[in-house]
């Protein structure tokens, strides 16, 4: 799960981390996240511990020690680095979910879409919608397709979820884009 370590100013933000906590605590869904205790990641902990399910954070030594680790998860991993972090949570996880984030959220999201791209993984991918969050990044890598940029089965392969409710039904939905080889355009020879 990436979401942002701030709550935003919409309060359907919080609202969809807090509910989605909830959601995979009551399936028996264990959630993999990056081990905070404020902003979007807090809610989404507290919710999913309340609720009576399992939550593993990973957190690098220098968030922990800024007292931003969050103290009551079933499982902690302090690492070296942020590199090191988002390496065990893609190890850890089944798939992906974000929720609204910047900078540290979408770099996340962006690098197991890489990725899946260079087939390093094939694990579903989803971005969840709150409020249009994600809608004006959709469109940007539909006009990323459109210019010839990014391939189309590639772009499939980010799930658009619009609700709590769908996240479960929509990653397990997803299928894997084929294995393509690396599209490099070489000049004539």
């Amino acid at each position: 799960m990436y979401c942002a370590s701030n709550p935003g100013r919409d309060p359907a933000f919080a609202a969809a981390a807090a509910e989605l906590g909830a959601l995979l605590a009551d399936r028996r869904i264990g959630v993999v996240y990056g081990g905070g205790s404020v902003g979007l990641m807090g809610v989404l902990a507290d919710s999913v511990l309340a609720a009576g399910g399992d939550i593993i954070g990973v957190i690098p030594h220098h968030l922990e020690d800024r007292e931003v680790g969050h103290a009551g998860l079933t499982e902690k991993h302090v690492v070296a680095s942020m590199h090191e972090r988002k390496q065990l949570m893609a190890d850890l996880a089944d798939g992906f979910v974000a929720l609204p984030g910047g900078f540290g959220t979408l770099e996340e999201v962006f690098e197991v879409l890489t990725w899946s791209q260079l087939g390093l993984h094939r694990k579903p991918i989803g971005l969840l919608d709150v409020a249009e969050f994600y809608t004006p990044l959709l469109a940007f890598l539909d006009h990323a397709v459109d210019v010839g940029l990014l391939r189309p089965q590639h772009r499939a392969s980010i799930v658009p979820i619009d609700g709590v409710a769908d996240v479960i039904e929509a990653l397990e939905a997803w299928s894997p884009p084929p294995d393509l080889p690396k599209w490099i355009e070489r000049p004539p020879r």
